[in-house]
């Protein structure tokens, strides 16, 4: 597969299937979504009667086995939180606000160019 477009035609046959495998992920992403929103429902359900029946056996299934486990999420490291952290060990807010200020202004930014497509509002009936 060559790197490189030559000419315009070729742009444009790249802009086609550009935009048709665009396309395609919206509908695939859009039916990921569904089946994940679904699944966290049944995962859910499947959980709280686990816990509350104390079930901590494995379940054989086609391909392997299911167990049940406590898991620990951690909130997301956000500057308001580092910021918080800080506070409580630094005393100082100056110094705080010049460390959140630096870690800022010092984070590695990478820029590249990407296509981002936007689409025609549809018509309303109302109109």
């Amino acid at each position: 597969m060559n790197d490189k477009i030559n000419n315009k035609e070729e742009f444009i046959e790249n802009i086609r299937e550009w935009v048709m495998l665009d396309s395609q992920m919206k509908i695939i992403n859009e039916k990921t979504k569904k089946i994940r929103n679904r699944k966290s429902e049944i995962n859910t359900k499947i959980c709280d009667f686990a816990k509350n029946n104390n079930y901590h056996q494995k379940i054989t299934i086609s391909d392997g086995q299911l167990s049940f486990y406590e898991k620990k999420e951690y909130s997301p490291l956000t500057y308001g939180y580092v910021e918080k952290c800080l506070g409580e060990l630094i005393s100082d807010k100056k110094q705080v606000d010049y460390i959140i200020q630096y870690v800022k202004e010092n984070r590695d930014i990478q820029v590249n160019w990407d296509i981002k497509r936007s689409y025609d509002k549809k018509l309303s009936l109302e109109n």
